[in-house]
């Protein structure tokens, strides 16, 4: 029996699971996109997140097309987020850039389209300078269009959000950024609340999730005894505790994973609560480590960091 996952309602009265898939993966952990999503369909996962610049769309896709035709789900019963790349940061390039996504994932319509960074660029890498609010326009395009049920935005900073609020004609549902026990955002995550924009947390487990090896003697996910015990007293892992820990504070929490195991795993956070003082230790590993500085994008206009 799947387990019953949160949903929480976006500022356009659509609902979404608090516990999505993620499918980036790296080139030293790649796996197989189509089965992953099969899998966590089966599991109970309802909320799949991918990416144009993930360039697995199309395998994505298929493991959606064929848990509809087998009868698994339906349609409705899938939340699918794509998102927009630097280098069609133009007004008019966006819808152009959703129907390819589309065609990849071989769906109608994403539930929800994010702008993936704030920064444009060309197909150099080069900084191209276009603001996001011109970027914007064609997001609500694509949104008048039907392409997409909801838009939203990615990587963006208190600051950077606050500015496309102001001039919106369809205020973002979602702000998509790095939240984690080593990378809290209180304060991201304050304005994102009060401006009633959901933030969704991709690298959810931080240090837990990054394989470069400089960074392993930071991680007191990993390895603080006090954390360990916590989990222990629950009956859970560390990454549960950590998933927990976000979901708690009101926060959708998107964790990769292609192992059925640690999938399954992930979705199972909803039967158990951390006190208020297991939520401040946890909140205590806090280094203000970013996973994903996106360190080539440093020196563009609309770099975040």
């Amino acid at each position: 029996m799947s387990p019953k996952v949160t949903k929480i309602k976006l500022n356009n009265g659509m609902e979404l699971p608090m516990v999505g898939l993620g499918t980036y993966a790296r080139k030293w952990d790649a796996g197989d996109f189509q089965q992953a999503v099969e899998c966590g369909i089966d599991l109970g996962y309802r909320h799949i997140d991918t990416a144009s610049i993930y360039k697995n769309e199309e395998e994505v896709g298929q493991g959606i097309l064929n848990k509809i035709k087998n009868g698994n789900v339906s349609r409705d019963d899938l939340f699918i987020t794509t998102k927009l790349w630097n280098n069609y940061h133009g007004e008019n390039d966006v819808v152009p850039a959703l129907k390819e996504s589309l065609e990849k994932l071989k769906l109608d319509y994403v539930d929800l389209y994010l702008v993936h960074w704030p920064i444009s660029i060309n197909n150099n890498g080069e900084d191209k300078g276009i603001d996001y609010l011109e970027t914007w326009l064609g997001m609500e395009q694509a949104l008048q269009l039907g392409l997409t049920k909801a838009i939203g935005v990615s990587n963006f900073n208190e600051e950077q959000l606050d500015r496309l609020l102001k001039v919106a004609k369809v205020k973002p549902v979602v702000n998509q950024i790095e939240i984690n026990p080593t990378l809290t955002q209180h304060k991201l995550v304050d304005f994102c609340k009060s401006s009633n924009v959901q933030a969704v947390a991709y690298t959810p487990l931080g240090l837990m999730s990054d394989a470069r090896p400089e960074f392993a003697h930071l991680d007191r996910i990993k390895t603080d005894p006090k954390l360990g015990a916590l989990a222990a007293k629950h009956g859970k892992t560390r990454a549960q505790i950590a998933l927990r820990y976000l979901v708690q504070r009101g926060i959708v929490v998107i964790p990769k994973s292609f192992t059925k195991s640690r999938m399954e795993e992930n979705l199972n956070i909803f039967e158990f609560e951390l006190s208020d003082d297991e939520m401040a230790l946890v909140d205590s590993f806090n280094i203000d480590h970013r996973c994903v500085p996106a360190t080539s994008f440093a020196h563009h206009k609309y770099y975040p960091f």
